[in-house]
């Protein structure tokens, strides 16, 4: 940022010469709730989800500005929380807050738009997968859906602020729920954690295809077969069930692998790479890329593939 907050518009750098941007709209009710979430974590999670997708491209974040719409009764401290997970969450890819505006409204709404910055490379889009790559991920998976599924069951409660960093500058342990409980998936949902550095990494190593997992695995690899003209066979087997989930699972009688295919909000990455590649230990391979098209699991096309917003 070479010139920030205070004039009529921001100045960002772009060294590469193209530039990166990317928009997201969260609305209270909808993507979030003040008896939920505190206003330090929507901020996090509103910044995690639009530089999500700026790695998703395989770029480096620089920047994101916010438009606000909030009722009068929301205070100005609950406002400057907000503010702080927002710079927080930028300061973990090392990009900045660079300005925004602010309206009354009716609820809270959240317009964040992120700028990011190639560094020399090809942007790696949805429309490069081949038969033959191998389908990979990294990131949780089906953390928010579970937790998500145990707060509207009124299995877990409010968070306790979501890690905010103590006055070192670090995270603080003890703002996130203990591993292993519905806090621990109920805080998945209220403050993603996406794999930032695996994107960039991703394009380095070749990446044909990728994306941000933001509405569910099946529907968004499902934009990749469509772009690419092929097909994806994923391996119900190679994904990860954690403890908790299977807990979380017994407790609302629900299917944890559905929250890992379907679930959306984690905002992990999925990628597709030549079979020759050599992947480190973040990626797990998760199925491979066949003549054809769609999605299939196990060898079965799924129901249903994961969030769709003028439906549910």
């Amino acid at each position: 940022m070479l010139l920030g907050p205070g004039d009529d518009a921001a100045v960002l750098g772009a060294p590469d010469g193209r530039v990166v941007v990317t928009t997201d709209l969260l609305i209270e009710g909808r993507h979030f709730r003040r008896d939920w979430s505190s206003a330090y974590e929507i901020g996090r999670k509103a910044a995690a989800q639009n530089l999500s997708d700026v790695v998703a491209m395989g770029a480096d974040p620089t920047g994101i500005v916010v438009g606000l719409g909030m009722p009068a009764d929301v205070g100005t401290r609950w406002l400057d929380d907000l503010a702080d997970g927002f710079r927080d969450e930028c300061a973990l890819v090392g990009a900045s807050v660079a300005g925004g505006d602010t309206t009354r409204c009716d609820l809270v709404v959240i317009g964040v738009t992120a700028l990011g910055d190639l560094g020399g490379r090809a942007p790696v889009t949805r429309s490069g997968a081949r038969p033959g790559d191998v389908v990979a991920v990294a990131g949780r998976l089906g953390h928010a859906a579970a937790g998500l599924a145990l707060l509207r069951a009124g299995l877990a409660g409010p968070g306790a602020g979501g890690g905010r960093p103590d006055p070192g500058g670090q995270e603080d342990p003890g703002g996130s729920p203990e591993p292993g409980g519905p806090g621990a998936l109920a805080d998945a949902h209220r403050r993603p954690r996406p794999p930032y550095p695996c994107g960039p990494q991703a394009a380095a190593l070749g990446a044909t295809a990728m994306l941000d997992v933001s509405d569910g695995l099946l529907q968004d690899l499902g934009h990749v077969a469509k772009a690419s003209g092929v097909g994806l066979e994923l391996d119900p087997g190679s994904f990860t069930v954690t403890p908790e989930m299977e807990q979380a699972a017994r407790l609302l009688a629900a299917d944890p692998l559905e929250w890992v295919l379907t679930g959306g909000d984690d905002h992990a990455l999925a990628a597709t790479f030549p079979a020759g590649v050599r992947l480190p230990p973040a990626w797990t391979v998760v199925g491979r890329v066949v003549a054809g098209g769609g999605v299939r699991v196990g060898g079965r096309s799924p129901e249903r593939g994961g969030w769709d917003h003028f439906r549910e």
